[in-house]
This record gives C-alpha cells, sequence and structure tokens, in this order.
C-alpha cells in the first residue's frame, strides 16, 4: 500500500471490516481532513501543550523521506522522529537498518495509523510509537533524531538537542532548517530540503565562537 494514496489505505482499511473509526483514523493520516478539523477533534493530547509549541500536521512526502535516509546512510545506534505523524519515517528508518527506532507523537489518532501501518509491513513488533510529548522525552541515549516541525519550534529544539544529545548524535530538520546552525549537509530543494547537523561539531563551533569572543574583548 502506498502510503501518500489516501484511496489505497482507506480501501484496505473498509475490506478488513475496520468501520468508520478505522477509516477515519487513516483519513486524518493522510491529509484528507482540513487543519481546522484536525486541530479541533484529532489532537486532543495536544490540548495540554501550549499554543506556541503545537505542531500542526502534514505528512511527509516520499522525496522527503528519501531525502531523509540519504544524510543518515551508513550510521547506525538509536533513532527517534519527534512528531512522528503516521510513522513512515520511523518504518523507513528501521529499513534502512536503525534498532531501536522510536516515534514520539500526541495524537492518538496518528499513533493508531502509524502501528496500522507498522502492522501492514510487518513491523508491528520491530518498531515503537509512543504517545509522549516530544519536550519531555529524554534524549540522552539518541545517536539520530529527525524533526519535521515548524519554525516557530525550532529555536526551543536547539536548546533541548544541545542539552540532552550526545556528541555524536546527528539531528536531521526537514522543510525548514534549525535558525542558529550551521548544517554538514543538505539534500533537496524547496519543501522536500532536509538539513543535517552533527552535534558535536555543533558544539566545538560554538565553544570556537565563545573563545574567540572572549580573546577579542578588551580586559
Amino acid at each position: 500500500m502506498d502510503q501518500d494514496d489516501p484511496g489505497e489505505a482507506m480501501a484496505e482499511l473498509q475490506e478488513r471490516h475496520l468501520g468508520g473509526l478505522g477509516i477515519l483514523q487513516v483519513a486524518a493520516g493522510t491529509g484528507l481532513f482540513a487543519y481546522t478539523f484536525w486541530a479541533g477533534f484529532l489532537m486532543p493530547g495536544f490540548r495540554r501543550v501550549p499554543l506556541k509549541l503545537q505542531v500542526p500536521y502534514v505528512p511527509s512526502s516520499r522525496q522527503q523521506v528519501e531525502n531523509v535516509l540519504n544524510v543518515l546512510r551508513g550510521r547506525s545506534g538509536k533513532m527517534v522522529d519527534l512528531g512522528s505523524g503516521d510513522g513512515r519515517i520511523v518504518l523507513a528508518a528501521y529499513r534502512q537498518g536503525f534498532y531501536p527506532v522510536v516515534g514520539y507523537e500526541l495524537n492518538p489518532w496518528l499513533l493508531q495509523l502509524s502501528r496500522f501501518y507498522a502492522w501492514r509491513a510487518g513491523c508491528a513488533q520491530k518498531v515503537s510509537y509512543q504517545k509522549e510529548d516530544l519536550w519531555k522525552v529524554n534524549l540522552a541515549d539518541c545517536k539520530n533524531v529527525t524533526v519535521f516541525l515548524a519554525p516557530g519550534v525550532l529555536p526551543l529544539l536547539e536548546t533541548k538537542f544541545l542539552a540532552e544529545l550526545p556528541n555524536e548524535a546527528r539531528v536531521v530538520s526537514g522543510r525548514f532548517p534549525l535558525p542558529s546552525w550551521e548544517p554538514i549537509a543538505t539534500v533537496g530543494e524547496g519543501l522536500d530540503k532536509v538539513w543535517a547537523y552533527d552535534i558535536g561539531l555543533i558544539r566545538e563551533n560554538m565553544e570556537m565562537r565563545e573563545t574567540t569572543f572572549l580573546q577579542g574583548t578588551p580586559v
């Protein structure tokens, strides 16, 4: 089943007699519903999150997923997707050899859709989707992190990443770059573009800038 084709997803759910609830889950996950409906009915978990930290769901395209995997090629270790939506990046990462792979998502409808896709792919016991506020997730053991989030939350994520991630971690941001950091690689164009950042290098650059500033400051 093509995850970008809502018609196929809905047809399969109908064949499996999952009823209106299952069809609604797929519709929510494939973009058939306007954001206003999603915000009003499909995001009860987000009502506990401050408005400025809420991020509307937009499914990743095939090209975006491919670009993410491109900048992670050759890497290993734990990978997490913050705001994992319908879970397609998590599944793709597992297929590329990452383990464990975890998607964190507050929206219960999207979690159910993610688990449906994982079950259909035969990966239900091999990937994990958790209902967890991404701001409360501890990233200390993560080597690879992907985010496809709104620009307004990215400065806060920079702070979180620096506080929690190990030096060997790589962060991949899709659609929008992290505002204060210099990427080590970019792939794609337009909305399909992704930016890769190595935490150890980011810290080194910050320390160098701080040292340069202090050396140039008159006593």
